[in-house]
């Protein structure tokens, strides 16, 4: 611990993942960190650079180019005391590794009734707007959310990104970590790093509001942001959460909110069909159906796999968008 330096300096959220790696390997010998080219190469988006260097080749693991065996190596480890941080290249590139996450890692707490746990985190980028082909620019979020036992964080910002990581680490359970590759390197902000955590399964309110609720999680709350700001210079007050943690969902803060502005749209860059806004808005409605102005919409993608980058401003929901959604609700008879 006498290793540890708290600085102040603004990071982009790329240089906030790899700051709280840093911070949790120091604090914990029993992290460690592995995945294709997460050593020599620092990453694909060198989310791990300077690890391999500071902490030796036992503890920063280049693997062969292997999901299946990733997600299967990951589960052992964390069943026998270790807290292993594996990395997936890209979202689209996680399939292989999904009978680990389901059939292993998200239930050997219930499996063993107890006597063995699984604290991993899989890190993933995950998103459009980096001008990659498909399998790179997947948001299956939802995918992982229908998993009992599997939790699902995704940070929009630089701060959130490192206090979540951190919490997520710390987490007796699998953690499923996604960050916004179009938010890597955008927005730096003020990081302390001195190793405090953020609570998980919360919402995190990012500008107050009484006549509409925007929510939003991921790179879309860059979006939803903007068009909140649209929407103040048109004299609308529009309250913006950001979900952070999809499953478990904090309701209570969202149907507080919608109690409050009785309008809400929900807005993600995954496709429409199934997706986290369905869920949240049918629990909308049981809770607090009464106290809706007008039914809630949702901005998301299109039912379709991500286009090539010519396409794919279409493809992400734009404030222009979201503002439409909002008009929608605003002027409901």
């Amino acid at each position: 611990m006498s290793n540890l330096n708290i600085t102040t300096e603004k990071r982009a959220l790329l240089e906030a993942v790899n700051l709280a790696l840093h911070r949790a390997m120091l604090e914990d010998e029993n992290v460690v960190v592995l995945g294709e080219d997460v050593g020599v190469n620092g990453g694909v988006f060198r989310a791990t650079l300077g690890l391999r260097e500071r902490f030796g080749f036992k503890r920063v693991i280049d693997t062969p180019l292997a999901e299946t065996m990733l997600g299967g190596l990951a589960v052992g480890m964390a069943a026998q005391g270790l807290k292993p941080v594996m990395e997936i290249q890209f979202l689209g590139f996680i399939y292989a590794a999904m009978e680990h996450l389901v059939s292993h890692a998200s239930r050997l707490r219930c499996r063993t009734r107890g006597r063995l746990s699984c604290p991993m985190v899989l890190r993933s980028p995950m998103g459009a707007g980096i001008r990659a082909p498909e399998h790179h620019s997947e948001s299956t979020e939802a995918l992982f959310a229908h998993i009992p036992g599997l939790r699902v964080v995704i940070p929009s910002s630089p701060a959130r990104a490192y206090g979540l990581l951190l919490a997520a680490i710390d987490n007796p359970d699998p953690v499923i970590f996604l960050e916004p590759t179009r938010l890597y390197r955008m927005n730096p902000q003020p990081i302390v790093d001195d190793g405090r955590r953020l609570p998980l399964d919360t919402c995190f309110t990012l500008r107050e509001g009484s006549d509409l609720t925007l929510i939003s999680w991921g790179a879309s709350v860059h979006e939803t942001l903007q068009a909140a700001t649209l929407l103040a210079e048109r004299g609308v007050s529009a309250e913006v959460i950001d979900v952070a943690s999809i499953k478990p969902l904090d309701l209570d803060t969202l149907e507080a909110s919608v109690r409050k502005t009785g309008r809400c749209v929900i807005v993600h860059e995954a496709p429409r069909s199934c997706g986290v806004g369905a869920e949240i808005a049918a629990s909308l409605y049981e809770r607090a159906l009464l106290d809706l102005q007008a039914p809630i919409q949702r901005v998301t993608a299109p039912d379709i796999p991500p286009p090539l980058y010519r396409l794919e401003q279409l493809y992400i929901p734009s404030p222009e968008d979201i503002l439409a959604a909002c008009d929608l609700v605003l002027n409901y008879a």
